[in-house]
């Protein structure tokens, strides 16, 4: 790979795999395509225009936006003058972009649309961020636009660029990305070029792209996972369709009809729960031949040949059942990969079943983001387990179980915090990823659980939450859960239902509808549910087993402030919140 920077893409692109349609995004109803050589010709004029504006080497300039091919224009163009991007959410708060522009001293910002822009305006108030450098992608009535930028760059001399580029080093900082976590306030985590272009190489051979490929990009770039992968697409010569929204994105599958995509669990989720509610739908024959196909893929095992009866069935579920689904993803579908969290096995079993393999891979931010993938072939995939690690990268399980990392993709460090930074490495120069794993038959890595979040209760037993959570949200009707108990005689479990499966259960049942917060107090349905947890304790020890649970009326979310944007749970903020109902569930008598 001839790719030292992550402009150096770009070159290579050109050089070897030219696209007419590197990057396309829906304009007015149409995609529209924009050229390798266009990418290149409009990068360089954010460069030049950037320049013109004062920022120079170092210099830290905000992305806040969703997927669209300005993102990127913007991205290379900082890196090509030796800046620093500093992407953010567009779903957090004016209180964490305040913070971010201040931590990081951003002295520029990229912004997409009005919503957004009307956010930067008053989280810059009172910071040293001229309104001169911030750009919008969308025009916006007073705000300067993206070709006003682009324009200042035309002024310029090209040939200034080029020195500027060629002082840009493999180890220079490329980017800081904030993670929230879990706790506390952002964390600035410093990658450079290399870090995130050596992540490349290690999962090169385990995604399977070629230039004649396309891909479906909907998982905001502002997140490593996706950033790099966007990279590796491009390296590769895949051309890269941006999805216009969520709400849109099975359209999109079937216009697009692309070879592969990144995914976090919950859609993957919610694209099975679906597919489900429309099996409950039908009647007679089909229902049976529905629910017969969907059992045989429940119990697929890639490791596992299950004999020429089982083959013979799945081969004909394929052509009468599954089949309908590799349309609906397009037709053309070679593989998903999904990360950001635990899949659940049963997902994995019914989509490999259904002839789309999955690829779940592990990863942080801190790590560029890629440790361990599961692979395209079946003999590199295990169900249940994120798969081999990666080429370039080494693990190894400390003594506690915690899952140790070295390798050329791990992060320089936190920016402005080398205090936190010196604590998650040890000695040896190991980075202490803070996840719980096992390497099974001494190959697939297996996530257990999060470090910090494993709890003990008052009889000195210790308990893996997540664990015990991502058991019960194998369960359709259970949208999100939380298991709570440190310090209590046993664990309980706080459950936000899928409400939408949930009112066709009721249809079914016999239930009356009703708004959500009487739903989960109808006797009916809370029994239903105490059934659940019933049936999933019966995979875990009897101390680890929920004795107790809450229905709640409305989902977590980032905007509540009880998620991350990556989606993981703020345990303290969801605890705080429920503080009077998780103590009933411990003050109350020992029978319910």
């Amino acid at each position: 790979m001839d790719v030292r920077r992550t402009f150096d893409i770009l070159t290579h692109q050109l050089a070897n795999s030219p696209k007419k349609d590197a990057f396309a995004a829906k304009v007015d109803g149409q995609w529209v395509p924009t050229s390798t050589q266009q990418i290149q010709d409009e990068a360089n004029l954010v460069s030049l225009g950037l320049v013109s504006l004062g920022l120079r080497r170092g210099d830290k300039v905000a992305i806040i936006s969703m997927n669209r091919p300005e993102w990127m224009l913007a991205d290379f163009g900082i890196a090509q003058i030796g800046a620093v991007s500093v992407p953010m959410y567009p779903s957090i708060t004016v209180e964490d972009y305040k913070y971010i522009f201040t931590d990081a001293g951003v002295k520029a910002v990229f912004v997409a649309d009005q919503k957004l822009y009307d956010k930067v305006q008053e989280a810059t108030v009172g910071l040293d961020i001229p309104a001169k450098n911030i750009f919008t992608f969308d025009k916006i009535s007073g705000a300067r636009h993206f070709d006003e930028l682009l324009e200042l760059g035309r002024k310029g001399q090209p040939a200034s660029l080029e020195p500027l580029k060629a002082a840009v080093v493999p180890d220079d900082l490329l980017t800081l990305i904030y993670t929230s976590g879990t706790t506390g306030s952002p964390k600035g985590v410093m990658l450079t070029h290399d870090n995130i272009l050596s992540n490349c190489r290690s999962s090169q051979p385990a995604v399977p792209v070629s230039k004649e490929d396309r891909a479906l990009s909907f998982l905001p770039l502002c997140h490593i996972f996706e950033r790099m992968v966007t990279y590796l697409y491009m390296i590769n010569g895949v051309s890269i369709y941006y999805a216009e929204s969520m709400e849109v994105i099975a359209d999109n599958l079937r216009e697009v009809k692309p070879q592969i995509f990144t995914t976090v669990p919950r859609l993957l989720e919610k694209v099975y729960d679906k597919i489900v509610a429309k099996g409950h739908e039908l009647d007679g024959v089909k229902k049976g031949l529905f629910f017969w196909a969907l059992d045989l893929g429940l119990k697929y095992d890639t490791q596992k040949d299950q004999g020429f009866l089982y083959n013979t069935q799945l081969a004909l579920a394929n052509k009468l059942i599954f089949n309908k689904w590799r349309d609906a993803l397009g037709g053309n579908l070679r593989c998903i990969v999904s990360g950001g969290g635990a899949l659940q096995p049963r997902l994995a079993r019914v989509f490999w079943s259904a002839g789309i393999p999955v690829m779940e891979g592990y990863g942080l931010t801190e790590t560029s983001p890629v440790i361990a993938v599961g692979g395209y072939e079946k003999e590199n995939n295990m169900i249940g387990t994120v798969g081999p690690v990666v080429e370039g990268v080494q693990v190894k399980i400390a003594a506690d179980g915690e899952i140790l990392t070295k390798s050329a993709s791990v992060m320089k460090g936190y920016y402005n915090q080398p205090e936190l930074t010196a604590k998650e490495f040890d000695e040896d120069g190991w980075f202490h990823t803070g996840d719980i794993g096992e390497l099974v038959n001494g190959k697939f890595l297996k996530i257990t659980d999060r470090k910090k979040e494993m709890f003990k209760t008052s009889g000195g037993k210790y308990i893996a939450p997540q664990v015990i959570e991502g058991k019960l949200k194998e369960d359709p009707l259970i949208e999100q859960a939380m298991v709570v108990g440190a310090d209590q005689k046993f664990p309980s479990a706080l459950i936000v239902p899928s409400f939408a499966d949930l009112k066709g259960w009721c249809k079914r049942n016999g239930v009356a509808d009703c708004p959500n917060e009487e739903l989960v107090k109808n006797e009916r349905v809370v029994e239903l549910y105490e059934g659940l947890v019933k049936k999933y304790n019966q995979s875990f020890a009897q101390w680890e087993q929920v004795k107790r649970s809450v229905l709640l009326p409305e989902p977590w979310t980032v905007e509540t402030g009880e998620m991350t944007p990556t989606m993981k749970v703020k345990r303290k903020v969801i605890s705080e919140n429920n503080k009077s109902i998780i103590e009933g569930l411990y003050h109350q008598n020992e029978k319910r």
